[in-house]
């Protein structure tokens, strides 16, 4: 792995005026485990202002001594790169910010102030002479050297996060740093060191003191690594799973039914693994991990025979929920929620009708099919089940293509609001769409009434009713439908 030229230059203008320069922490870690690095931090024993005399295309909005330096470079991860002042900090009144920043004279001081030892190692050009003590390597580049005064290049080839000097110390400088433990173990499949979980574990409750949306960006990190299900069992370990998803631990231990072999806890955990391993995306992810997120709160009765009636309708509130909590987007919330609305729809072959495809593509969204099917291959794998049932999956995805065009909205009526209004010689009003939502709960029952002249006919036919009777048919239809498609879930489900 080489350093890229954008960083050697930042380093050799630095040294060249004077200064130490190094390239620090996590891209110090990335380089000597052979991986691509995504950041780039650069830190210096130049002051702000020294750095921005060297870097004119520059900017420094901050008290914390970092500049940022434009590059030029048509890399986005390299455009700019943060350089900042060598520091120690003070104490963390908050466990989030420290009280003051001080510049400190050398890498060492700086380094010392890092999380884990694995992120307290630097690497800088040329040949350093310092103190016995100093680990030195050449990376590939016999011209740079590692600066590694805690060891983390021992704890690399362990697989150790380790805290730099007391742990304790650390975590009470920045709660954060509890998450970020388990994130780290997640992302490089490392082991958390036994002194380093104990005093996480000690001080597990700082994590309530964290902004949310701090917490937010750790817990998606830790969802996205290649071991989510992993990440989310040493939280629970950590004690810090009740800061960040408590409702999580109210099915641990909780058993199911019939037809499940695992907890409701153990179930979600599961079914996260498995969309991992498939490579779904984070909405997916969080559906998996949250999708029965209510069954401890529906379940009626003990024993093989329990039923969770209204558990997708409750979790996806409860979803929202959580969701909100941690300050999750609007959309990400909306999306995560729908799919555990409707993540218990019904795909068996000789079951599942054209019309209620087009019923589930209206009420879920067509957009949202490839990630609801994928939700529910996490949830039957997530179960126990050998296999994700592939053929009854291919028929469902046949089924949904096979009906895509037909009318599942107001929009892909043949006929609108426009249309009526001169049709029947009535002005804008709520009984417009009463009359589109009648007309449409018709054609899904039934694609071929939506002709224009069938649709002009039974619109004269419904202009005749008044407007509750109007809203009354278009729920009425709706619900039949519906009832209909409950029936078969409950049979299939042991739920009343």
């Amino acid at each position: 792995m080489q350093i890229p030229q954008e960083i050697k230059i930042i380093l050799e203008k630095l040294q060249k005026a004077g200064f130490e320069a190094y390239a620090v922490g996590g891209c110090a870690r990335d380089l000597m485990l052979e991986k691509t690095p995504k950041d780039w931090d650069v830190a210096t024993s130049a002051r702000p202002e020294e750095i921005q005399k060297v870097f004119p295309e520059s900017f420094y909005e901050n008290k914390f001594g970092t500049v940022s330096v434009k590059t030029g470079s048509a890399d986005k991860n390299l455009e700019f790169v943060e350089v900042t002042t060598f520091r120690t900090d003070e104490k963390y009144t908050d466990k989030r910010h420290p009280d003051s920043v001080n510049f400190a004279r050398t890498i060492e001081e700086d380094l010392a102030r890092r999380d884990f030892t694995v992120n307290a190692m630097a690497l800088r050009s040329g040949i350093r002479n310092q103190e016995s003590g100093i680990r030195k390597e050449a990376i590939g580049d016999p011209q740079y050297t590692i600066i590694d005064p805690f060891n983390g290049q021992e704890d690399l080839e362990n697989k150790i996060i380790r805290a730099v000097g007391e742990a304790e110390e650390r975590f009470k400088e920045d709660a954060l740093r509890l998450m970020r433990a388990a994130r780290f173990a997640m992302e490089l499949g490392f082991e958390i060191e036994p002194k380093t979980k104990k005093a996480i574990q000690k001080n597990a409750g700082s994590l309530r003191f964290i902004a949310k949306e701090r917490i937010r960006d750790e817990f998606k990190k830790i969802l996205m690594t290649p071991r989510p299900a992993e990440g989310i069992l040493l939280l629970r370990e950590l004690g810090l799973l009740e800061f960040v998803v408590p409702e999580l631990e109210k099915g641990f231990g909780v058993a199911q039914n019939r037809h499940h072999i695992y907890t409701i806890f153990e179930h979600g955990v599961f079914s996260l693994k498995f969309a991992a391993e498939k490579n779904f995306n984070l909405t997916v992810r969080l559906a998996a991990l949250l999708h029965d997120i209510a069954k401890p709160e529906a379940k009626r009765g003990e024993g093989r025979d329990a039923t969770f009636y209204n558990h997708d309708i409750l979790g996806s509130r409860a979803a929202a929920r959580i969701l909100e909590r941690l300050r999750f987007s609007r959309q990400e919330i909306e999306e995560v929620a729908n799919l555990i609305r409707h993540h218990m729809f019904v795909y068996d072959v000789g079951a599942v009708t054209e019309a209620g495809v087009r019923r589930l593509l209206r009420r879920a969204g067509a957009e949202n099919m490839k990630n609801l099917l994928a939700l529910r291959v996490a949830d039957r794998l997530g179960s126990g089940v050998p296999k994700a049932q592939p053929y009854r999956l291919r028929h469902f995805q046949y089924m949904v293509e096979k009906v895509q065009q037909d009318p599942i909205s107001v929009k892909m009526l043949k006929i609108n609001g426009h249309d009526l209004m001169k049709l029947l010689k009535i002005e804008p009003g709520p009984k417009i769409g009463a009359i589109l939502d009648v007309l449409l709960a018709e054609a899904i029952e039934e694609p071929k009434k939506n002709e224009k002249k069938q649709l002009e006919k039974r619109a004269k036919e419904l202009a005749k009713a008044d407007l509750e009777e109007l809203r009354e048919l278009a729920k009425e239809k709706i619900e039949e439908k519906k009832e209909e498609d409950d029936q078969i879930i409950k049979g299939k489900y042991w739920v009343k």
